[in-house]
């Protein structure tokens, strides 16, 4: 039996990041290569030109999955019936802006949008925020959307838990199946804490972990961390553009595992609603290991956590709670 059409919404579906993920949706890296999408494709008015030629090219591309497109500026369509929004669309920092002036356009974007995912999305629907900054502005949705479930608003940390393991198996010579449950702690920026205390590597003689195999406590708790969380620095001073591939690649992978489950002993990690796990305050967005299935993420308990660990992560938990109050004050 064919499946019913999924219904995926990308707002800033012009730009860089847009134009690198509705090919690989398109082809069914995200969701299978059995389930047929409808993409919406939203933007703003002054980059409708550009979207057209993008719904353009969709269809020259002739994908099989694709069953329709819809290509708007118009929020309130873009939403209709959707079943998933990767919201991708965003105000960037420009130069000489204050992070306040980032965060009040951004508040005002996501907020507009929230009240239009909760009156026309599916009832079902999840959202991934990717646009910066991912975590608070999923928290300005969440706020302005209450019917939408508190566990169906999430945000990305799944590149940085890529580009954790990429780090990893640079170092090891490894392949990227072999290293798994790395984990990134707390917000999309540059306090984030990629923590491999847990992650371990498969080799011939069975499971080891990555700490006891790289045999480098001073890289793993200096130039590793500080490799990830700057790599998007990185990636723009070299393509003078930010990342796009990775992102597009790292928000199927985020929306392939919550729909389909992760694999059994594998984690991942994803910027979900804080119920207090790990002492981080109750009602931040907070990118903690998870596990998924059935279409439901679950945050894994029970991980020891050392000294070293417990700082990090709560830096990144009080940037949250400083960006949290600031969009707040953005909206009053």
């Amino acid at each position: 039996m064919a499946k019913n059409p999924v219904r995926i919404l990308v707002t800033g579906a012009a730009g860089q990041i847009g134009y690198a993920i509705v090919p690989m949706i398109a082809r069914g890296v995200m969701l299978g290569l059995d389930q047929p999408v409808i993409l919406h494709l939203l933007d703003i008015e002054p980059a409708a030109e550009a979207l057209n030629g993008v719904k353009m090219e969709l269809i020259d591309a002739a994908f099989p999955l694709l069953k329709g497109v819809v290509a708007t500026t118009d929020v309130v369509e873009a939403c209709k019936d959707v079943n998933i929004a990767i919201m991708v669309g965003g105000f960037p920092r420009k130069e000489g802006m204050e992070r306040k002036d980032v965060m009040s356009k951004n508040v005002s974007i996501y907020k507009a949008q929230a009240a239009a995912l909760e009156q026309h999305a599916a009832a079902d629907c999840k959202v991934l925020v990717v646009a910066n900054p991912a975590n608070t502005n999923a928290l300005v949705l969440k706020e302005f959307a209450p019917s939408i479930p508190e566990k169906n608003i999430t945000c990305l940390t799944r590149l940085d838990h890529n580009r954790a393991l990429g780090q990893i198996l640079e170092r090891l010579n490894a392949h990227v199946s072999d290293v798994k449950n790395v984990i990134i702690w707390g917000n999309h920026s540059s306090t984030q804490y990629p923590d491999v205390n847990h992650a371990t590597v498969t080799t011939s003689s069975g499971g080891k972990l990555v700490r006891e195999l790289v045999a480098d406590d001073n890289w793993l708790n200096t130039d590793f961390i500080a490799t990830v969380q700057q790599r998007g620095a990185a990636i723009i001073k070299a393509r003078k553009l930010s990342s796009a591939l990775s992102a597009a690649s790292a928000a199927c992978d985020h929306i392939r595992d919550w729909v389909l489950g992760t694999p059994k002993g594998t984690w991942v990690s994803m910027g979900v609603y804080s119920d207090g796990s790990y002492g981080i305050q109750p009602g931040l967005i907070y990118s903690f290991p998870v596990t998924c299935e059935k279409g439901q993420w679950s945050i894994v308990q029970g991980l020891k956590i050392d000294e070293f660990s417990r700082k990090k992560m709560d830096a990144t938990a009080n940037e949250l709670i400083e960006e949290k109050s600031l969009a707040y004050s953005c909206l009053n």
